[in-house]
């Protein structure tokens, strides 16, 4: 029986380039799901954005007309009503300064875990960007046509973002969400958002940051025992050099949390809506009134311009590195 060749035109549809870059990330963040620590630590960024939401929830219904702090204050007698009532005009008359700075805060809050989150999870990804295809040599398959140089990258800077938007941005809107939509009227939601908006600018610069200095670390090594070290170098070893308060500015600059920390101190303005609380709202309590302002001077950022040009600059020395060792060896 003779064998025929089919000589017909192949009949499927490209794919094309967005299919290819893709394939990166989801293969990717699929490799991930796999770790049982991912998924632990998933769990719990999840679990920070819940908490996000019902600590925006819990000050909604308190100080709302007929809330839980006014109904509880009936059964303790005048003087809690009066607290009840003295609260609720407080935020009925400031709302700006009540609810855009409790928002403020628990923003500013759910920053620092994050960022911890996206850090642990970089830890595990690290040695899965580049490192691992450096060692095997895979780079000179995967940079060969029709995958480009520009393909594998986005597709690597994809499974950053992907993991920093499952840790962080993703928790962050949820619990934003669950605070406004069963809030009792729409004040919540509009002095709530520029507070948001500034949450997901300082997202935004981290995002930016980190996806660089990850994928320059994981360019440097062809192992995971010279990747993760000088990743967790970076990371705990320069940050725990910068804690002493009199440590010099520009030995702080060299930590990349460091310098995003003060990022957060900039843009999350903190230290404006506790100033402008015991400025504003008119305290009875002369001590708690200073209280606020003191926490508002030690929450402001002491060198906020140079921690953003510090981190411009790790942006671009990283970025030098993975494109130096981005090629076929």
């Amino acid at each position: 029986m003779e064998a025929t060749l089919d000589l017909s035109r192949w009949q499927e549809t490209p794919r094309g380039v967005s299919y290819r870059r893709w394939t990166i990330i989801s293969t990717g963040i699929r490799q991930l799901f796999r770790l049982r620590f991912f998924k632990i630590l998933l769990s719990l960024a999840w679990a920070s954005g819940l908490v996000l939401g019902l600590a925006g929830l819990l000050f909604a219904q308190t100080v709302a007309t007929g809330g839980w702090l006014e109904t509880t204050a009936i059964s303790l007698g005048p003087r809690a009503q009066a607290t009840a009532m003295a609260v609720g005009g407080f935020v009925t008359l400031y709302p700006d300064v009540c609810i855009g700075g409790w928002f403020s805060l628990i923003f500013w809050a759910h920053s620092h875990v994050a960022l911890w989150f996206c850090l642990f999870g970089l830890t595990v990804l690290v040695p899965r960007l580049i490192t691992r295809d450096r060692a095997t040599n895979a780079l000179t398959v995967y940079l060969s046509r029709p995958l480009t140089t520009a393909d594998y990258l986005l597709g690597k800077l994809g499974m950053i973002v992907s993991l920093l938007v499952l840790l962080w941005t993703g928790p962050l809107l949820f619990g934003w969400l669950l605070s406004v939509l069963l809030a009792p009227n729409r004040d919540f939601i509009v002095y709530s958002f520029p507070p948001l908006l500034r949450a997901l600018l300082f997202h935004g610069i981290a995002v930016v940051s980190l996806a660089a200095i990850a994928l320059g670390v994981s360019a440097i090594g062809k192992t995971a025992r010279t990747t993760i070290p000088l990743w967790i170098g970076l990371w705990v070893i320069m940050a725990v050099v910068t804690l002493p308060p009199k440590t010099p500015h520009w030995l702080q600059r060299t930590s990349f949390t460091h310098n995003l920390s003060e990022a957060r101190q900039g843009i999350l303005r903190l230290d404006e809506a506790l100033i402008t609380a015991s400025e504003s709202l008119p305290l009875i309590d002369q001590g708690f009134a200073r209280d606020l302002s003191r926490a508002g001077g030690k929450t402001r950022a002491s060198d906020f311009k140079g921690a953003l040009v510090s981190l411009g600059i790790f942006v671009v020395i990283s970025s030098f590195v993975f494109a130096r060792k981005l090629r076929p060896e």
